[in-house]
C-alpha cells in the first residue's frame, strides 16, 4: 500500500514497476472458466466500484448466521415436543444415550444447550482449520460453503425435530451448522480489512455488528413463526426452523454474491487515507509464523479472558436479575423463594426484556468500540475496556445489594457492549501487528479462543452458582465470588495487553512467502490502485435497505421489550 503511494508522486515508469511488484489482480482473460464465478480473481472490483456496497453483503450474511445467539428460543418450544406443555421427562433410569435416541420423552434443556455450545465450538475450529484456505480461494466460494452449512444444519435440525431425534440435532445445527458459522464469520471480515485499509477498527466493527444482531431479528422472527404455524397437532418449531433455513439461504446468498475483493495494494484517494495508513506497519506476517509468536498468544489470551468473562455473564443474566432482585422488580420486598406462579412470570418476562435490550448492547458496542479503536488505537482501546469492565464487575456486589436495579442494568449493559467491542476490535489488532495480507487466515487461527471461552466462561459462572448454592447461601448472594473472579480475569487481560508490543522484521514473509500467498492471482501491471467510486444510490439504497429494514425492526421490538422493563 505505500509503495503504491510513492509511486504515485514519481515517475510512470516507477509507478508502473511498483504496481506489477505490489497488486496481484488478474487479467480477465486469465480467469479459468471451471468454477469461474466462485473464483478469487473473478471478484476483484474494477476501477470506480464503491466500497459502501460492501458492508450491506457482510451484514446480510453476519445477520443471518447471527441467529446462533438467539437459537435458545426454541430450547422450551423443544423441551415440549412429546408431552405438550407438561413435558414427559424421561425416566430416571435412561442412559445418556438412550436420550439421544429416544421418541418417548421430551428432551431436557440442559442437553439442548449443548447445541449451543457445539455452534462456538465448531465455530473456532472451523474458522482455524480453513482461514489459511479464505485467503486462497476468496470470500465468495467461502461464503457459499458456510451458506450450504448453515442452512443446510437448519434444516437437517427441522428433520431432527419432526423425527424427535437428538443426536441428529446435535450433528445438523451444533456441527455442520457450527462449521457454516465460522466459515461465515471469517470471510465478511477479512473483505472489509481490505477495503478499509484506512478504518480498520470501523471496517471490523461492521461485519461484526450483524453477528451480534442476528438474535434481535432472528428471535422475534422465529416467535412469530412459531405463532403462524402452531396448531392442534404441535407446537410449529420444525416448520419454523424449516422457513428460517429458506430465509437465511435467500439472505445469505445475496450477501455471497455482492462481495469484491480490492486489487492488491489498492487504497481509498485522498491525502487523508494515505496519511492514516502511512502509521499502519509495514511488517507482513505467514499464518504459519504468526501463530509461535508471543504477540499471537498474548492476543489469544486477550480475546479469550474478555469473551470468558462476558460470555459467561450473557448466558446467566436473566437469571441473575431474576434471583438477585427477586420482588424488588415488582416493587415488593419479597425474596426468590416468597414469590408465586403469577409474579415469577412477571419477572420472566421483565428478564426477558432485560436480555433483548443486552443484545441491543452487544451491537452497539461492536461498532462503538471498534471505532473509537481508529482514533485511540487498539492498544488503548482494550486498555479502556478490560479497566472499565474489572470497575464495574467490583462494584456489582454493592450495586446488587443495595437493590438499585437501574444501575444494575446500565453496568450490566455496559459490559456487554465491552464484550462485542472486544471482538470487533482484535481483526483490527490482528492487521496492525501481522498486517493485512493473511490477516483472514490468522484471525481464524484466534478465534480457537471464542471456542475455549465458550466452554470455559459458562462452566465458570454456572458451576460457581451451584457451588454455592448447594452451601445454603441466598439466591440473591450467589454471584458475588463470580462477579470477583471475573474481575480478576479482566485484570490478567489488561496485564497481557500492556505486555504487546510491535511484531520485529525478522518474523516478516520472505519474497517467496508472500508470492505463495497471492495464490491463483496473476500479476496485472495496468492495473488501478485508486479511484474515485462511481454514483451508484439506487444499488447503495438498496443494498442498505435490505438489511437496514430487518436490523431495525428487531431494535424496535427489542426497545418495546425494555420500556416495559424499566416501567
Amino acid at each position: 500500500m505505500l509503495s503504491s503511494a510513492a509511486a504515485a508522486a514519481g515517475s510512470k515508469h516507477d509507478k508502473d514497476r511498483n504496481m506489477a511488484q505490489t497488486n496481484d489482480n488478474i487479467a480477465p482473460s486469465s480467469v479459468p472458466s471451471r468454477h469461474a464465478f466462485f473464483s478469487k480473481p473473478r471478484i476483484i472490483a474494477r476501477p470506480g466500484f464503491n466500497r459502501w456496497l460492501v458492508p450491506p453483503a457482510a451484514l446480510a450474511v453476519h445477520l443471518c448466521i447471527g441467529m446462533a445467539y438467539g437459537f435458545s428460543v426454541f430450547w422450551l418450544p423443544m423441551s415440549q415436543l412429546v408431552g405438550g406443555s407438561g413435558s414427559l421427562q424421561c425416566p430416571v433410569t435412561m442412559s445418556f444415550w438412550q436420550q439421544l435416541f429416544t421418541r418417548e420423552c421430551d428432551w431436557k434443556i440442559s442437553l439442548l444447550g449443548w447445541t449451543y455450545t457445539l455452534f462456538f465450538v465448531f465455530l473456532g475450529c472451523s474458522a482455524a482449520l480453513w482461514g489459511s484456505w479464505l485467503e486462497k480461494v476468496g470470500p465468495r466460494l467461502v461464503s457459499f460453503i458456510a451458506t450450504l452449512c448453515w442452512c443446510g444444519g437448519l434444516l437437517l435440525s427441522s428433520v431432527a425435530i419432526y423425527f424427535h431425534q437428538l443426536w441428529l440435532l446435535w450433528l445438523g445445527a451444533g456441527v455442520i451448522g457450527g462449521i457454516g458459522l465460522g466459515l461465515g464469520y471469517i470471510s465478511p471480515v477479512s473483505t472489509l480489512l481490505r477495503w478499509f485499509p484506512d478504518k480498520r477498527g470501523m471496517a471490523a466493527g461492521m461485519a461484526i455488528m450483524g453477528f451480534g444482531g442476528g438474535a434481535l431479528v432472528g428471535a422475534p422472527l422465529a416467535n412469530a413463526l412459531m405463532n403462524f404455524f402452531a396448531d392442534a397437532t404441535g407446537n410449529g418449531v420444525w416448520q419454523s426452523v424449516l422457513a428460517l433455513s429458506v430465509i437465511y439461504a435467500l439472505f445469505m446468498l445475496c450477501g455471497t454474491f455482492g462481495y469484491r475483493l480490492p486489487p492488491m495494494g489498492w487504497h481509498p484517494a485522498g491525502e487523508k487515507a494515505l496519511k492514516v495508513m502511512s502509521a499502519h506497519s509495514t511488517v507482513q506476517v505467514h499464518v504459519s509464523v504468526a501463530w509461535r509468536t508471543p504477540q499471537f498468544w498474548l492476543l489469544w489470551l486477550v480475546l479469550w479472558l474478555n469473551v470468558t468473562a462476558g460470555i459467561g455473564i450473557l448466558g446467566m443474566a436473566s437469571p441473575m436479575l431474576q434471583e438477585i432482585f427477586a420482588g424488588k422488580l415488582l416493587a415488593t420486598s419479597l425474596q426468590w423463594h416468597e414469590l408465586n406462579a403469577d409474579q415469577l412470570r412477571r419477572i420472566a418476562t421483565m428478564a426477558a426484556g432485560f436480555t433483548g435490550l443486552l443484545s441491543l448492547f452487544n451491537i452497539i458496542g461492536r461498532f462503538f468500540w471498534a471505532s473509537v479503536s481508529d482514533l485511540c488505537g487498539r492498544k488503548m482501546t482494550f486498555a479502556m475496556i478490560f479497566l472499565l469492565g474489572a470497575a464495574l464487575y467490583g462494584s456489582l456486589p454493592l450495586i446488587n445489594h443495595g437493590g438499585y436495579v437501574a444501575i444494575f442494568v446500565c453496568a450490566l449493559c455496559v459490559i456487554i457492549s465491552m464484550y462485542g467491542g472486544g471482538f470487533a476490535t482484535i481483526p483490527a489488532y490482528l492487521a496492525d501487528i501481522f498486517g493485512a495480507q493473511m490477516v483472514g487466515a490468522i484471525h481464524g487461527r484466534l478465534l480457537t479462543a471464542w471456542s475455549a471461552a465458550g466452554i470455559s466462561g459458562p462452566v465458570l459462572v454456572n458451576y460457581l452458582r451451584e457451588y454455592q448454592l448447594a452451601q445454603g447461601l441466598a439466591p440473591q448472594r450467589v454471584y458475588d465470588i463470580t462477579l470477583m473472579v471475573l474481575t480478576g480475569l479482566l485484570v490478567i487481560g489488561l496485564i497481557c495487553n500492556q505486555l504487546i508490543r510491535p511484531i520485529p522484521q525478522k518474523y516478516a514473509m520472505s519474497a517467496q512467502q508472500q508470492q505463495q500467498a497471492k495464490g491463483l492471482y496473476t500479476v496485472n501491471e495496468n492495473a488501478q490502485l485508486s479511484w474515485e467510486p462511481r454514483p451508484s444510490r439506487a444499488l447503495m439504497a438498496l443494498s442498505w435497505f435490505a438489511v437496514g429494514v430487518p436490523l431495525l425492526w428487531g431494535i424496535g421490538t427489542t426497545f418495546q421489550q425494555a420500556v416495559k422493563f424499566f416501567m
